[in-house]
């Protein structure tokens, strides 16, 4: 029985986030690590690649990129909830969850940086 308490306990602690707010570009993945960008290259080419089906990312200007996820199981994509910022700087606020050197980031609040 305390085994069963220490895999909950643990179980647990791996599950926690932090609250974050996070400002970058929304760009696609594949653009985001193999051609090194800091910016997206158009609008238009993030909409195309998100609807070929490449995940949408947020790209913080110091390089760090952030994998918008779901909490819920079974999970969703989140390019919908994306595909309006699809080119375009954002502010998002949300859970962060970070393993093996990955930030994932279940987006609680959306809006474009610009307008901030």
């Amino acid at each position: 029985m305390k085994s069963l308490f220490a895999i909950l306990a643990l179980t647990a602690s791996l599950a926690t986030a932090d609250e974050k707010t996070v400002t970058g570009w929304v760009l696609d993945s594949a653009c985001a690590f193999t051609k090194g960008l800091t910016k997206p290259i158009s609008r238009d080419c993030a909409l195309a690649c998100a609807r070929k089906g490449s995940q949408l990312v947020i790209l913080q200007d110091d390089g760090s990129i952030y994998w918008p996820i779901s909490d819920q199981v079974p999970a969703e994509g989140q390019n919908q909830r994306l595909l309006p910022f699809a080119g375009k700087r954002v502010t998002i606020t949300g859970k962060l969850y970070t393993r093996g050197g990955s930030n994932a980031l279940v987006i609680e609040k959306i809006a474009d940086a610009a307008s901030k």
